[in-house]
């Protein structure tokens, strides 16, 4: 159903795929957008229970998006370390593949706690429960992954290989 990676040398493996998705914090949601056009939105996100996490405004492009195609991609770029000499750039990243939907009861709260704990996890737990519990002009969309790859630049792999 997916394409496999052509490039399988520079496939990262599961464990280091995951710890891109927990280090980074912000990513690229794509879905199909008004006309049929592609809708690219940066977003903050949180990786949380094999799922993808993020908040969004109850109506606006990407909820209309979602709505009509729940299908989605979502890419983050851990590095991108720029070679002029070698006229390149060193890149580590991750896409993902599946499907968006709205959450809504136990796993809405349990998802927002995450977010907030990623963002704001220095926060006093009062105010981090006031704002989980009190934000109700949000939706908590999840996207349920059913495939996802990390790729990285050769030289990281050569790197790896030689023990540097």
């Amino acid at each position: 159903m997916f394409r496999e990676m052509r490039r399988k040398k520079q496939l990262l493996s599961m464990e280091d795929t995951i710890a891109v998705m927990n280090r980074c914090t912000n990513g690229v949601l794509s879905c199909i957008g008004d006309n049929d056009y592609p809708y690219g939105v940066p977003l903050n996100y949180v990786y949380f229970n094999e799922k993808i996490y993020f908040h969004s405004a109850k109506e606006g492009h990407k909820v209309d998006a979602i709505a009509e195609n729940p299908k989605v991609s979502f890419t983050v770029i851990d590095e991108d370390t720029i070679v002029s000499k070698e006229y390149t750039s060193y890149f580590r990243s991750v896409i993902v593949f599946g499907k968006a939907r709205i959450v809504e009861g136990d796993e809405r709260i349990k998802a927002f706690e995450a977010l907030v704990e990623k963002y704001s996890g220095d926060q006093p737990e009062e105010a981090k429960q006031k704002e989980i519990h009190g934000c109700t002009q949000a939706h908590i969309i999840a996207v349920d992954v059913e495939h996802i790859t990390g790729k990285e630049a050769i030289e990281y792999v050569r790197a790896k290989e030689s023990g540097k």
